[in-house]
């Protein structure tokens, strides 16, 4: 961990204190109509880390939650909740964090530095992907195109405000839920949601 990365760490709580005590009133959005995708999310396959196709399709029948990440962010210490959250309900919620370099530089490291970052300094055992773009423009994962376009997903078009926005997909593949960089990962509202 580098002494940046060591100050964003130690600056964390604080940073989750100042959106406590002015939240965003979008920092968590729900699938009120249950609205159904019009393209299946395990349709979509994505590139891991190590450069192999993954597919969702694995995880049907479990909840998924879609994360894009960094490691010098103010908000990378939520690996440390991300992965609590994951041991805490392995049997039916998988994890899964899209690195990326869209937020001001904040990801400059290639697949193989972000793993082993992620390894080594936060524990972490969910599945991370290949380092890809989840903003909208020519080059934005096709996961994150789902995500964010209604006509796919059903009802969302929420882009990642920055990074460690969440993503929630039930256990049928609908996008449930849509949480803000600002609602941690261990937020009673993310919980709520898991169990529903």
């Amino acid at each position: 961990m580098t002494f940046q990365q060591y100050i964003l760490k130690f600056l964390y709580p604080f940073i989750m204190l100042i959106d406590k005590w002015m939240p965003a009133k979008d920092a968590s959005l729900q699938n009120n109509h249950h609205t159904l995708p019009v393209i299946p999310i395990y349709s979509v396959v994505v590139m891991a880390n190590n450069n192999l196709p993954f597919s969702l399709e694995q995880f049907r029948g479990k909840k998924i939650m879609l994360v894009n990440t960094a490691s010098n962010c103010g908000f990378t210490a939520q690996y440390d909740q991300l992965e609590a959250l994951y041991k805490q309900n392995r049997d039916k919620l998988v994890i899964v964090a899209f690195p990326s370099n869209d937020f001001k530089g904040q990801e400059p490291q290639n697949d193989t530095a972000i793993s082993t970052f992620c390894k080594i300094n936060y524990g972490v055992t969910f599945p991370l992907m290949k380092k890809s773009d989840v903003v909208k423009g020519k080059n934005q994962n096709e996961i994150y195109q789902w995500l964010t376009d209604p006509a796919k997903n059903g009802w969302c078009d929420k882009q990642p405000t920055w990074n460690f926005c969440k993503y929630l997909i039930n256990e049928k593949g609908v996008l449930t839920h849509f949480f803000k960089q600002s609602v941690s990962p261990l937020d009673k509202r993310v919980i709520e949601a898991i169990k529903e």
